[in-house]
């Protein structure tokens, strides 16, 4: 396909050879440490270990999360800017994970207190279930004063100091605050808010998700009592669907992973023909494009931007299928508990309609997937609580937006940081995630003055969506390449994301070294540094 006249690189093999090379010359020098598991997971393990220690009534150890966040912080930073991974999406994920580490255990640890605020909901275990029927066989079924106090205490005791797992708990729903017994128990509900994002089925549960179904809030509020969290479970337009049943749910998830497989597959295929996704971003698009595209200097960026922008899409819905298949579906409630219900696992993606409706504010707040949003809008809810702040208010939102996108920016950006190809940390992801901001600050501001000018009341709705699609892909084709062309400097296409290739196995892929097995190559192999510490499994 590629001529030997043409250029270096000649191949997107040539491509990841070199930064295999590179790799391979750095951790030689000592410029670079590998990443290693486990040692890589020592930062989080401390804040593990942190949350598993009862701080109630103890101030000094309530105050240790600080220093859970500073160690998490140090941690964080050393990873990010003294080891590297060898393949490509280990490269990025390396800096990103590490970053959003620092913003997660900042939105549990620092902006909240998550042993005493935080609340999850988790079945009774049959204590609950034992004393709603003793008072209704009394005749109370409506519990006042001392006798609901009593149950209140009743219900918050027994599912704190509890004695069954998660996979030995039935009856119906309670909220469970930090429980003190067993520790299996309070292992899981630890691990649970570590790796939860989304808080669903917790207290704290994002806006973007829908509340637990009607039987489980009436549930819920018959067993708790006044200790029930005092949050909306209101449903809105933004909100995502939640699946009627588990058959449903894995049924839509198999599916979406299959789709998802075969559309990267698909992807892959076709990007590896252009040299601008082996992160040679100014070469010439593919000769077997259409000369109306090749000779069009728009339509190659509207056509590299589109292919960039469903990769991503494709590789985020392929693995946030893989969450409800293995909990919901493998493990099953009759293993994990609560965790394992249908209900717990909300659709991912808003249906597109909110971005015609509400603009980039739509496209960034409901429609793109919101597994990030709780620890990027927690520092500004704080800011703006400790500043005394009318949350509603103009400034207050900038406040916001403005802090939710850099942290954003931050993440996206530490992932570049540490990917194998030369990126720009800054003038990429950092801007590309501050432009929407400023984005969704024009679209706000451009429509409160057109309300106030009355234009717009007589307009058609039809007209209003295309106006609005129009603005939201006008503004993406300006500012994605910021974050598009980064991806690509640092070798993020190059990732394999299939190990069978169905299209590259039939003869379509870009080099004669493309077939049906994609996953060759060393993946992961044991390193043995000169200390315990620097020896582990590399990636």
């Amino acid at each position: 396909m590629f001529k030997h006249s043409e250029p270096w690189p000649h191949s997107h093999h040539d491509v990841i050879e070199h930064y295999h090379q590179q790799y391979d010359r750095q951790i030689a020098s000592g410029q670079y440490h590998p990443f290693l598991y486990p040692c890589g997971t020592f930062g989080a393990l401390f804040v593990i270990i942190y949350l598993l220690i009862p701080h109630q009534n103890r101030p000094w150890l309530k105050n240790g999360r600080y220093l859970a966040f500073a160690w998490i912080t140090a941690f964080a930073a050393y990873t990010v800017l003294y080891t590297r991974a060898r393949g490509m999406a280990p490269s990025l994920g390396v800096g990103l994970i590490s970053a959003w580490s620092v913003a997660w255990v900042g939105a549990i640890l620092i902006c909240n207190d998550a042993q005493t605020e935080f609340m999850r909901i988790e079945r009774t275990e049959g204590a609950f279930g034992n004393a709603k029927k003793e008072n209704e066989v009394n005749g109370n079924t409506n519990l006042k004063g001392e006798e609901g106090k009593e149950r209140d205490s009743h219900a918050k005791d027994s599912i704190v100091n509890g004695h069954a797992g998660p996979r030995d708990r039935h009856g119906s729903f309670a909220w469970q605050p930090y429980p003190l017994t067993p520790f299996i128990e309070r292992l899981d509900w630890v691990l649970d808010i570590f790796c939860n994002f989304r808080g669903a089925g917790w207290n704290w549960r994002i806006s973007a998700l829908p509340p637990p179904p009607k039987a489980i809030q009436e549930q819920l509020h018959q067993n708790s009592g006044s200790t029930a969290p005092k949050h909306s479970n209101k449903m809105h337009a933004g909100q995502v669907t939640t699946y009627p049943n588990r058959f449903s749910l894995l049924g839509a998830n198999a599916k979406t992973l299959i789709t998802g497989y075969l559309v990267l597959d698909a992807l892959k295929t076709a990007m590896m023909y252009d040299p601008y996704f082996w992160g040679s971003v100014e070469r010439s698009p593919p000769s077997y494009l259409p000369s109306l595209v090749t000779q069009s200097p728009v339509l190659t960026h509207m056509y590299r931007l589109t292919l960039s922008m469903l990769a991503i899409k494709s590789a985020l819905q392929a693995i946030f299928s893989l969450g409800p298949l293995v909990f919901s579906g493998v493990l099953s409630p009759s293993l994990i508990g609560v965790r394992g219900e249908h209900w717990m696992y909300p659709e991912t993606w808003a249906p597109y309609s909110v971005v015609l409706q509400k603009g980039l504010a739509g496209w960034w707040g409901s429609w793109w997937h919101q597994t990030f949003r709780f620890a990027f809008q927690e520092p500004s809810r704080k800011l703006v609580e400790v500043w005394g702040m009318d949350k509603r208010g103009s400034k207050a939102k900038a406040v916001q937006l403005v802090i939710a996108f850099g942290l954003s920016g931050l993440v996206h950006g530490s992932g570049s940081f540490t990917c194998a190809g030369e990126t720009r940390p800054v003038r990429g992801p950092m801007a590309f995630f501050l432009l929407q901001a400023l984005g969704i600050f024009v679209e706000v501001g451009v429509t409160q003055m057109l309300k106030t000018k009355g234009v717009g009341r007589t307009l058609p709705g039809w007209v209003k969506r295309v106006v609005t699609f129009v603005y939201v892909h006008v503004w993406f084709y300006y500012t994605a390449h910021l974050l598009c062309d980064d991806f690509a400097r640092g070798g993020v296409w190059l990732f394999e994301p299939v190990p069978i290739s169905l299209f590259r196995g039939l003869g379509f892929g870009a080099d004669k070294r493309d077939g049906w097995w994609c996953w060759g190559g060393q993946w992961v192999w044991w390193h043995s540094g000169d200390a315990w510490w620097r020896s582990g499994l590399a990636f």
